[in-house]
């Protein structure tokens, strides 16, 4: 199970936009070719 590397909360996967979404953190993790990104600086603001 994935957790925010920011918050250790939950991630809800946006099948839209393909991303992991915290919204504890207010950021979308990218997933690239079926693996997520977990690093902060990779991901996008909310």
């Amino acid at each position: 199970m994935l957790v925010c590397p920011v918050t250790q909360g939950p991630l809800e996967y946006n099948a839209e936009t393909g991303e992991l979404i915290s919204r504890q953190a207010c950021l979308a993790f990218p997933v690239k070719d079926g693996i997520p990104v977990m690093l902060q600086e990779e991901a996008r603001k909310l």
